[in-house]
């Protein structure tokens, strides 16, 4: 049986690759729901990614994740365009949001179905229209939910973690460990 991670990201990428399995990449063409409870949304997504890569793969160990910014009650996506990232990062701003990644481990022909979530919380600083927008010219935040990458000078933005580092980046890769040996040996 071989381990198939469902994303093309190559941040779950490398986090996958710290665990030290051998792996494959395929990416997922599954359609993400947009609404719903944020965990839901999450665990749902998570799994769905890791059915539509299992179905080709039927006897492969496929692992899907999804991660999802919660604020005051609303996900936060990726923004628009640069003035939507302002946006964002100045509601972020002395505040503190909620990163959740749902994941899914599949495996059809086995009958493998797990499901968790993995829930951080980041502290911003208090944050002026000029680091903001310093933060801005210096990472490409357009294809980053909440408009920011933790990795990518978090510094500037981050006052403090609650959780997991990993999953703020996309992928609690730790929390695979145990099911990987148990599922793969």
């Amino acid at each position: 049986m071989n381990l198939i991670l469902a994303s093309a990201s190559p941040r779950r990428r490398e986090l996958l690759g710290t665990l030290g399995f051998p792996f494959t990449v395929r990416s997922s063409a599954a359609e993400e729901l947009q609404e719903g409870p944020w965990m839901m949304l999450a665990l749902e997504n998570a799994l769905r990614k890791a059915e539509e890569v299992a179905a080709r793969f039927p006897d492969d160990l496929v692992i899907g994740a999804d991660t999802v910014i919660e604020f005051e009650d609303r996900i936060l996506g990726k923004p628009k365009d640069l003035e939507d990232a302002f946006r964002m990062l100045s509601l972020f701003s002395g505040r503190t949001h909620s990163v959740t990644t749902g994941c899914a481990i599949r495996c059809l022909s086995r009958s493998i179905r797990i499901r968790f979530a993995e829930t951080s919380q980041v502290t911003f600083h208090r944050l002026n229209p000029e680091t903001i927008r310093r933060y801005l010219s210096l990472v490409p935040v357009l294809d980053k939910a909440g408009a920011y990458a933790i990795q990518d000078h978090g510094e500037m933005l981050v006052k403090s973690l609650e959780g997991s580092l990993d999953n703020v980046i996309g992928f609690p890769a730790e929390r695979f460990r145990l099911p990987l040996n148990f599922l793969l040996n």
